[in-house]
């Protein structure tokens, strides 16, 4: 492509803080639940690029159509794909679109079609790089841009943004549905491309009291990699809903030695662990089935597809819980509804 700016770009990356920031110049935003990806556009060739620099195109068939449907024929933009089921964001039918037959890919696009939710703009439609200009100017650049070409676009939406700190702790407090936390930047700062100089991330950290139905063995090893987390519905039935790994390693071996003496089918009763993710290939999909009797309170930031979005911590063991009272309660409210888009 020549263009002022051509993939691979690296997008801004955000630090990760604990709470949200105060003061002039800053600027909040939803931090969405999906992958993060670059459009490039340039006349009939749109492209697509992953956080990590991988092309995203082919799996997301209908946001190219959607892009080349706009009425500009040339821009760069950041932002977060995203498919929405039933009014929540699905992280998991995210990861089904990264399946290497185009027919699949097609088939599933049609069944649920992805959303481009758009936070910057780094090349204009006049082919002008926004890169050294401050977020303030680049915002309004972006409004404009989707004042022209998103307003009848089904699939390709502008995020919300907003200098109030009182709409961010809104937000903020809707984090577990839809919604990761909040994105914090300065007003005043250039696009960071690749560094985390320019934003930050909250997170909203909860806890759940879980019961270890399983574990795996760490990659070519004998001792335990990670525990897999349970909780019992209405029914009694035991589903799996994540796993933790963050062991001391000089923990590993008595870890091992407990829940290799606990062993026993089928461990989980109702959703069992499947194999690896599409989107992660190193972990085995082999595990190990314990008999249900050790309940660990874990922390976690996200619950949703009935499950816990990335890996726990463990908090502490729960001698005192029974693990029958370990229930999906405890979670299941965080599947939120989205925030409005623009």
């Amino acid at each position: 492509m020549s263009a002022v700016l051509r993939p691979p770009l690296l997008p801004m990356e955000a630090k990760s803080v604990d709470e949200i920031p105060t003061g002039p110049g800053w600027q909040y935003e939803p931090k969405w639940d999906g992958f993060r990806c670059l459009a490039f556009r340039r006349g009939n060739n749109i492209y697509l690029q992953s956080k990590s620099g991988r092309s995203l195109a082919r799996y997301f068939p209908d946001i190219v159509v959607a892009l080349s449907q706009l009425t500009a024929k040339k821009f760069v933009l950041d932002g977060e794909l995203v498919i929405d089921v039933s009014g929540r964001f699905s992280f998991d039918e995210l990861q089904l679109r990264l399946h290497p037959a185009a027919s699949r890919v097609q088939k599933l696009a049609a069944a649920h079609p992805a959303t481009f939710i758009v936070f910057d703009l780094l090349e204009s439609d006049a082919g002008k790089s926004l890169l050294k200009v401050p977020l303030s100017e680049r915002r309004i650049a972006l409004e404009k841009f989707a004042t022209k070409n998103l307003q009848s676009a089904k699939a390709v939406k502008l995020s919300p943004a907003t200098t109030s700190l009182a709409q961010a702790k809104k937000w903020f407090e809707k984090a577990g549905g839809n919604l990761d936390g909040i994105i914090a930047k300065h007003l005043d700062f250039p696009y960071a491309s690749g560094e985390r100089t320019a934003m930050v991330k909250v997170k909203n950290i909860r806890t759940a009291d879980c019961v270890v139905g399983g574990f795996r063995y760490a990659s070519g090893s004998k001792l335990i990699g990670s525990l897999l987390l349970g909780l019992y519905d209405d029914a009694d039935r035991l589903h799996h809903v994540g796993f933790t790994s963050a062991f001391k390693t000089t923990d590993k071996r008595a870890l091992t030695k407990k829940f290799e003496a606990l062993r026993k089918p089928p461990g989980f009763t109702g959703n069992a662990p499947g194999g690896p993710s599409r989107w992660s290939t190193e972990r085995s999909g082999v595990w190990e089935p314990v008999d249900p009797k050790v309940v660990v309170e874990v922390t976690y930031d996200h619950f949703t597809g009935d499950r816990f979005r990335h890996g726990t911590k463990i908090v502490r063991w729960r001698k005192d819980k029974a693990p029958k009272q370990c229930t999906l309660d405890q979670v299941a409210h965080r599947e939120g509804r989205a925030i409005a888009l623009l």
